[in-house]
């Protein structure tokens, strides 16, 4: 009877042989590992890590996402490490920087390289969880034998792309388990809701970077999607998530060159002075209630000035 290496080496050169690879994008990650990274699916190694040193850097690279995801990794742990799971947060280049973890299953996840530190890149680990996710760009599920290397063949990654405040790819939200047990439709569950965890750390991100925006959700899009748009006072768009981009085709530094949001979202605003000064005082009436007074004080103006400039005789 064959090992289950022989088994899963075989399994691997059947697929690479055939044509798969162009509709499966899971032997295209094998075939990324083996003929552009140049890895032996047999070969076994200990996981690359960053020196302490390359490590801080890359924390501090990181610092804002970090802070950002710190409360949304804790609740995602509560969900699954009861079951066996750890919690990673991975920068662009696949490196962990933060993790959550039960102590009894350190010493395990840290013997397989689930710890901060350690590269997990396509080019190094072959497909994987964290690696293949920043290659599609997409969330993924490798479950045990649809690694490449045989060595990590005992492992569940279920990963999720971060994108940061102007749609680019920032990092990878992971969820890994060394459990024989764990079934691929449990992974799948795991999936969804790593997914919905890192639209949260993507939309907190967004809130920090624009703090003194206000954040509008785009009428109409799947929530799921995170689709937020950064507005200042001038009624201005100065940032759009992924979501958002994706939902309305925005593109470019929207800091730099922002749009008027009526533009965006296609919604009728004031287009000549008279009428802008008109919805200012329509404003400033509702926030008074209806009293004319007060509203003419809040806009340091006379009574009979607001009267004549809403074209009212009176109130």
């Amino acid at each position: 009877m064959a090992r289950p290496t022989e088994v899963h080496i075989r399994t691997i050169e059947s697929a690479l042989a055939g044509s798969e690879a162009a509709r499966s994008p899971l032997v295209a990650s094998w075939s990324r590992s083996a003929r552009l990274h140049g890895l032996d699916p047999t070969k076994r190694r200990r996981p690359e890590r960053m020196t302490e040193e390359e490590l801080a850097e890359a924390r501090q690279r990181m610092e804002p996402l970090v802070r950002a995801a710190e409360p949304t990794l804790d609740r995602l742990f509560q969900a699954v490490g009861g079951v066996g799971c750890c919690v990673l947060l991975a920068d662009r280049e696949g490196v962990p920087l933060e993790r959550r973890g039960s102590p009894v299953d350190d010493p395990v996840f840290a013997d397989w390289g689930l710890w901060p530190g350690t590269r997990w890149s396509e080019a190094e680990e072959g497909t994987n969880g964290i690696g293949t996710c920043l290659v599609e760009q997409r969330t993924v599920t490798i479950h045990r034998d649809q690694h490449f290397l045989a060595q990590n063949t005992i492992l569940s990654c279920m990963s999720a792309p971060v994108f940061d405040a102007e749609g680019r790819l920032t990092g990878v939200l992971d969820v890994s388990s060394a459990r024989a047990d764990l079934s691929e439709g449990f992974a799948t569950l795991i999936a969804h809701s790593v997914t919905e965890a890192a639209r949260r750390i993507e939309a907190e991100a967004f809130r920090l970077a624009f703090p003194k925006a206000r954040m509008v959700l785009v009428p109409g899009a799947d929530r799921a999607l995170g689709a937020l748009l950064a507005v200042d006072e001038d009624d201005l768009v100065v940032g759009a998530t992924r979501g958002a981009r994706a939902c309305l085709h925005l593109s470019g530094d929207l800091t730099a060159h922002p749009r008027p949001a009526a533009d965006i979202l296609g919604r009728e605003v004031p287009e000549t002075l008279e009428e802008a000064e008109r919805a200012v005082l329509m404003r400033a009436l509702a926030r008074a209630g209806g009293n004319v007074s007060a509203a003419a004080r809040a806009l340091g103006i006379s009574r009979a000035t607001f009267h004549r400039k809403l074209g009212r005789r009176d109130a």
